[in-house]
């Protein structure tokens, strides 16, 4: 397992660097960029004990495979909830995530970095969220961002997830540079943000702590609060694995990051293929529920880093996408292995 994880790692890592390996690079720099991955950790899975601390929930939380493994549930009494031991300046984070099966409307399980416990008023986030399901209908994923407090400026994403996640484990991953973030589902990248002059301190730039969390959001997660959390159906579990820290960590005297000068420089310098941008683009397509820049009620004029173009045509004002029926399902939601950028 630890060394699976070890070379999806890498290759990951190779896919980012890329753009130097396109056809025409000559071979030294071909060796140049090899030899720079190789340079770097190829860090296994780190298990609870080594990376997390529990935050709530109690006996909601369970670990398995000698801590590789951690479940959490909700129930009728508590959610549950942990977070990393130490606070991380930019990296790659990641896990597999199994989600509750069967009917789990109004149920929330979230996958996000935070320094909220730190920067009340002003506090940076990236955020994987599920935002339960009805049985028989696609699960809705989306993604936040936030920069120093920016939670009245939401620059919220959702997609409806063409596999059944209940079924099996999935790998979601938060890649956080300097002046740009990716998300991705099984290493195909589903969003990125860069950094732009006009967003200054919107985008996020302190120190932040890895949480997975499970909750009960009856009020607003599936259908806008229509559906609620039945609890006949409790406990509802989600299940982590390979769970992924690569970052810098910030140590808590002097609060300044601790890693290797190529660590920091590989995580600052990160670019998308044309390869993996194209993926990036088909996924959005196809499977993009929800955009802000297409928000025209809550954003009359576009958010400076939106570059709003002809393909607004496919989104209401609300934001949504034109080609969802009238039960929520976007028609257009299906997805063959050639639309994967691996």
């Amino acid at each position: 397992m630890a060394m699976a994880a070890s070379r999806c790692f890498l290759l990951l890592l190779l896919l980012l660097l890329s753009p130097l390996l396109e056809p025409g690079a000559g071979e030294e720099e071909q060796e140049a960029v090899l030899a720079m991955a190789a340079r770097l950790p190829r860090p296994a899975a780190v298990s609870f004990r080594e990376g997390y601390t529990q935050l709530f929930g109690d006996s909601n939380l369970a670990l398995h495979g000698h801590g590789k493994r951690v479940r959490i549930s909700l129930d009728e009494r508590t959610g549950a909830g942990f977070a990393s031991q130490d606070a991380y300046l930019h990296g790659f984070f990641s896990a597999s995530i199994k989600l509750p099966a069967d009917y789990a409307a109004g149920v929330v399980v979230a996958f996000y970095m935070s320094n909220g416990d730190v920067y009340e008023k002003t506090h940076d986030e990236l955020d994987f969220e599920f935002l339960g399901n009805i049985k028989g209908r696609e699960w809705r994923v989306q993604t936040n961002v936030y920069g120093n407090g920016s939670t009245s400026v939401g620059r919220e994403e959702r997609y409806g997830l063409w596999f059944d996640p209940t079924e099996d484990f999935h790998r979601y991953a938060i890649l956080w540079s300097h002046d740009r973030i990716v998300f991705y589902i099984d290493e195909t990248p589903i969003r990125e943000v860069q950094r732009t002059k006009s967003m200054g301190v919107q985008f996020p730039s302190k120190p932040m702590s890895l949480y997975a969390t499970i909750w009960d959001g009856s009020s607003w997660a599936t259908s806008g609060g229509r559906y609620k959390v039945n609890y006949k159906y409790a406990p509802f579990v989600a299940e982590f694995s390979e769970l992924m820290l690569h970052g810098c960590t910030i140590d808590t005297l002097t609060h300044a990051p601790m890693c290797a000068p190529d660590i920091a420089s590989i995580h600052n310098a990160v670019a998308m293929s044309g390869r993996q941008r194209s993926a990036m683009e088909r996924f959005r397509t196809k499977y993009m529920t929800y955009g802000y820049c297409y928000d025209r009620l809550r954003y009359p004029t576009p958010l400076s880093e939106c570059n709003v173009g002809p393909e607004a045509e496919l989104f209401l004002p609300t934001g949504e996408a034109r080609s969802m029926d009238r039960h929520g399902r976007a028609r257009r939601h299906r997805r063959g292995p050639a639309d994967s950028a691996f």
